[in-house]
């Protein structure tokens, strides 16, 4: 499940559609929690700064709650699963408001498909996936264009 914060109806229902796709293409049931919240600039800024080290603003950023570790089983989170929920929390997922819209007009597939695109890419961090590494961002890049196949939404 997915907690969208300062966002209207139309994006959290087609961020929650992603997230089922998210899941269905890493094969995994819905037993996660992730909060995802649009910002501005100054915010998102800040955030890059303070734990990045990096004075600028950026489009999305993702802050993991635990390391994963594939094959992800729920026996290997015992501790870290909320025993209330039955869930495991992954992290936070900021993206920039400002970032979407130009973003979105620069690529030519406009809005929704910019803030769908940079969902999918914070929730597979969220996963583990990373793309410091050319053998890893090709990974990362097959899962994400096939989510947004999935989805039907393209450039």
């Amino acid at each position: 499940m997915i907690n969208t914060y300062r966002m209207n109806k139309q994006d959290k229902a087609i961020l929650t559609k992603a997230y089922s796709a998210v899941l269905k293409n890493l094969r995994l049931t819905d037993w996660f929690d992730a909060d995802v919240s649009i910002v501005g600039r100054d915010t998102i800024r800040a955030l890059n700064l303070e734990h990045r080290g990096v004075d600028k603003v950026t489009d999305v950023l993702s802050f993991p709650s635990v390391e994963i570790t594939w094959p992800i089983c729920p026996c290997s989170y015992e501790n870290d699963v909320d025993p209330e929920t039955g869930k495991l929390f992954l992290g936070d997922i900021i993206i920039c408001k400002s970032k979407i819209r130009e973003q979105g007009k620069e690529f030519g597939h406009g809005e929704l498909r910019e803030l769908v695109y940079l969902f999918v890419h914070g929730m597979l961090h969220l996963f583990g996936f990373d793309h410091i590494e050319k053998e890893d961002e090709e990974e990362m890049l097959l899962h994400q264009n096939q989510i947004m196949e999935d989805l039907g939404i393209s450039r």
